[in-house]
């Protein structure tokens, strides 16, 4: 269910409204700003959903340049910074707890049919991994937690402390790439029965016991994604994301998608690339055919990558890969 969030009234200041020119670090530094506003194409009159509102950097910009913005977050400490934050554009931006994986019952239920964009920066936000109660990350101790919406049952405690070493295994194989899965799950299957897995350093050094230090990066940085992963069920909730976005924009609209890692990258590559072929082909064809589902057209051919000077500012935008399509007109 999505609950859409009452924000604080405030006077509509006479102050100069939010650039496309990234603010000093608050809540979450967004990576891409310009390239996705410019890309997402804001006027008056347009609706455009923010799936991954955060810290608001993103939804500000397109607030800036007179968009109504929807914005979801399954964070509610995301959702109060923001309405905070975004307090004077009013009812041109409306707040809403859920996860970007319910868009369309989320828009059902705020009586929207069809929008003229949505953008999804995913990941986890600055804030998440900087603060240590989250237990995103290993660089202080916290809970080992890593759940983006805190009213979620399962943590990611509960997965390392009750899977099956073959289910642990599959998951640090499959989300996280992991190369020695089978090796660290073996090992923390055994650590576990001397004491559980409470904390973000009892797990990274756990595996950093199993999987020796070489370089920069912490040998335990690939299980943490796994984990992450798993916990919020990010592949399922993006391929859901892409199918509902899909099915509500208005012809022109856009689709912009912020990726940081190759496995959900690959799900959008795939998705959009399979939707912007006018025509498919198979071997075995005397011809092409027309593409029973192309509904969109490629707005970039290659992602769109941060430049060097972002990537100096903001470290973890180094990873981050724009792709936006636009909806082609329906075809009867």
């Amino acid at each position: 269910m999505s609950v859409c969030v009452e924000i604080p009234k405030k006077p509509r200041a006479k102050s100069r409204r939010p650039s496309l020119n990234p603010r000093p670090y608050e809540y979450h530094e967004s990576v891409l700003l310009a390239e996705t506003v410019e890309r997402l194409a804001p006027a008056p009159g347009k609706v455009i959903v923010d799936g991954t509102l955060g810290g608001g950097g993103h939804t500000a910009a397109l607030l800036a340049a007179g968009a109504q913005v929807i914005g979801f977050d399954q964070d509610p400490e995301a959702l109060a910074f923001a309405g905070r934050k975004l307090a004077e554009f009013g009812g041109q931006f409306r707040p809403v707890h859920t996860s970007f994986a319910k868009a369309g019952e989320a828009l059902d239920q705020l009586g929207v049919e069809k929008i003229d964009g949505a953008m999804l920066d995913l990941g986890v936000s600055s804030r998440q991994l900087d603060a240590p109660e989250r237990g995103f990350s290993f660089m202080h101790d916290g809970p080992l937690d890593m759940r983006m919406d805190p009213t979620n049952l399962i943590s990611a405690a509960d997965l390392v402390n009750t899977m099956a070493g073959d289910q642990l295994e599959k998951i640090f194989r499959n989300y996280g790439e992991e190369p020695a899965a089978r090796k660290i799950a073996a090992h923390l299957v055994r650590d576990r029965l001397v004491a559980p897995f409470r904390t973000t350093l009892q797990l990274a050094q756990a595996v950093e016991r199993v999987v020796p230090r070489h370089s920069r990066t912490h040998p335990a940085t690939r299980v943490f994604q796994a984990l992450r992963i798993a916990v919020n069920r990010e592949l399922e909730a993006l391929t859901l994301g892409l199918e509902q976005f899909s099915q509500r924009l208005a012809p022109g609209g856009r689709l912009a998608i912020i990726t940081f890692h190759s496995l959900e990258d690959r799900i959008v590559k795939v998705f959009f690339k399979e939707r912007a072929a006018a025509f498919i082909d198979r071997p075995e064809w005397p011809e092409a055919r027309p593409n029973p589902i192309h509904i969109f057209k490629a707005i970039t051919g290659k992602p769109v990558v941060a430049s060097d000077a972002e990537q100096r500012a903001n470290p973890r935008s180094r990873s981050a890969k724009l792709r936006v399509v636009e909806r082609i007109p329906y075809v009867r």
